[in-house]
């Protein structure tokens, strides 16, 4: 296998089965190693750069595989492929969470630093409504030398992102059902937003619900960043992601792209998109106009302030529905 070719199919890779095939993931495995291994590659300083990348990222995976213990935890397969990391179920509601490149280092300590702050800052009853940061620690490769930033998180069982909930209602969800969704998800923005963390990515897969409970979790806060300052980045796109695609920004406002200072607005903005796309066709004209308020071009002339949207969206859905009353909700229509 050639290098190009071995960086173009680690770069693609989204599950261990992409990478390393399934009828013989060992053999795959060495012909990746040798088409990438440090003294085999090319002078080209920008061709080693990215094959030492996709070396680092092939040991770690292919190490991952196998019951590794990293600190006091023990992980076998991932129990989930994020963003940037892959998780693993390390008991009692904990995930571990690996970055599968050390060049994501400062975007895991991003989320660490914006959970602990929400933590120390934010009101306790709505804690549960973000991941809870248990445990943090450098890990060192054996194979590569690569060092990469392992965090711990706890967070409630059970839990579907709105993907999950977009699929199981394609032709789009009843507005009543998404109200106690975006309440809470006002509710967690609310939580960050009064500790000065903006989450800068409110993207359907991010937004974790427990349907019985009627309970919301926001997770993935590798891209935040406090009030004021830039998003570092963007969550890249996904072909498996049906809704978005590789270089579409159309789910960020537009500061996010321009490098320009974020705020509240800029969440709120993204959340209302969530919501919208979550209703579709069925949302109803004081909904849909709502949410078109929340997302006017500038930043400036969006609402900042996620409680007082609260208590806005709860006037709007009580005269279109009345009183609040409780609806159990299904995965299953």
């Amino acid at each position: 296998m050639r290098t190009a070719a071995a960086i173009d199919l680690v770069t693609a890779a989204r599950t261990d089965a992409d990478l390393f095939g399934t009828d013989q993931p060992a053999r795959r495995y060495r012909e990746l190693v040798a088409a990438l291994h440090p003294d085999r590659l090319p002078a080209d300083p920008a061709v080693r750069a990215e094959a030492l990348d996709a070396f680092v990222h092939v040991t770690t995976r292919w190490q991952a595989r196998q019951v590794t213990v990293l600190g006091d935890y023990r992980l076998g397969a991932p129990a989930h492929s994020g963003d940037l990391a892959d998780l693993y179920d390390v008991g009692a509601d904990r995930l571990l969470k690996l970055p599968r490149r050390p060049t994501d280092n400062d975007l895991m300590a991003r989320e660490a630093h914006a959970l602990r702050t929400i933590a120390e800052r934010g009101d306790p009853r709505y804690l549960p409504y973000v991941p809870r940061l248990v445990d943090e620690f450098p890990h060192r490769d054996a194979a590569s030398g690569a060092e990469r930033r392992i965090t711990v998180l706890a967070t409630a069982p059970g839990l579907h992102d709105l993907d999950e909930v977009r699929r199981a209602y394609p032709g789009g969800l009843d507005p009543r059902d998404a109200a106690w969704m975006w309440r809470r998800l006002l509710v967690v923005l609310g939580l960050a937003h009064r500790a000065g963390v903006v989450h800068g990515a409110v993207l359907p897969r991010h937004v974790l619900i427990e349907p019985d409970a009627h309970g919301v979790v926001l997770v993935d806060w590798c891209f935040s960043a406090p009030t004021g300052t830039t998003i570092p980045a963007m969550v890249p796109g996904h072909d498996s992601a049906w809704y978005m695609v590789p270089g579409h920004s159309d789910w960020y406002p537009e500061e996010v792209p321009r490098k320009r200072p974020c705020g509240p607005g800029t969440d709120i903005a993204m959340a209302s998109r969530c919501m919208s796309w979550l209703m579709g066709s069925r949302a109803p004209r004081e909904l849909h106009a709502f949410a078109e308020g929340c997302r006017q071009r500038s930043l400036d002339a969006r609402p900042d302030d996620a409680w007082r949207l609260l208590r806005e969206l709860d006037q709007v859905l009580e005269r279109l529905y009345g009183p609040r009353t409780f609806r159990p909700f299904t995965l299953t229509p």
